[in-house]
């Protein structure tokens, strides 16, 4: 995959790349970095307090990660990889594998595994990233790399493309905490 050392260079460095998914371009960095998520939050004008979700590589990263219920393993087993971002409680490991920052209400954790190779092979190499759309806080999401490139220049340090084109559709958040899967938002 052409591309991919320089953004594992720069992830582990600290830095911000934009790569695809399977929905829309991210903006990643390392999730357990809390300075490179600083410096994402600040990129993207995010305000503080809203949680950031993260790629993995596999639906056993989730269920390594994540306290699911026998109905929530179904729906990861059943929608992942796809478009979907699944708000799940946190193991112990798996909040240690993220800056606090990232986490949401109560704790909860989203959690995405795209149906994209390029972004899972950059989550099975660099560990967790986060997965959150490569625009401003308010503004529409970046439909390509060279449109990133103009909105965010040499604060991001690597623009990655390949693979098949993201569908420009946000995806649907699912919490997994409760009883039964609870939409959030349709991608």
């Amino acid at each position: 995959m052409a591309g991919l050392e320089p953004a594992l260079r720069a992830l582990a460095d600290g830095g911000i790349i934009v790569y695809p998914t399977d929905t829309l371009l991210g903006l990643g960095v390392r999730a357990g970095d809390r300075s490179a998520v600083a410096r994402l939050r600040a990129l993207k004008d995010r305000p503080s307090g809203m949680p950031v979700s993260v790629v993995v590589s596999s639906t056993e990263e989730v269920e390594a990660l994540a306290d699911l219920s026998p109905m929530a393993r179904r729906f990861v087993r059943t929608h992942l990889p796809g478009p979907y971002t699944v708000l799940v409680t946190p193991t112990p490991r798996g909040r240690a594998r993220v800056a606090p920052e990232i986490l949401g209400p109560a704790g909860r954790l989203g959690f995405r595994v795209p149906d994209h190779p390029l972004a899972r092979e950059l989550a099975r190499r660099a560990g967790p990233i986060t997965s959150t759309s490569a625009n401003r806080h308010g503004e529409p999401p970046c439909a390509t790399p060279a449109e990133a490139r103009r909105a965010f220049g040499p604060a991001v340090a690597v623009y990655l493309s390949g693979g098949p084109r993201p569908s420009g559709r946000p995806s649907a958040i699912v919490d997994l905490t409760g009883d039964a899967p609870r939409p959030v938002r349709r991608g």
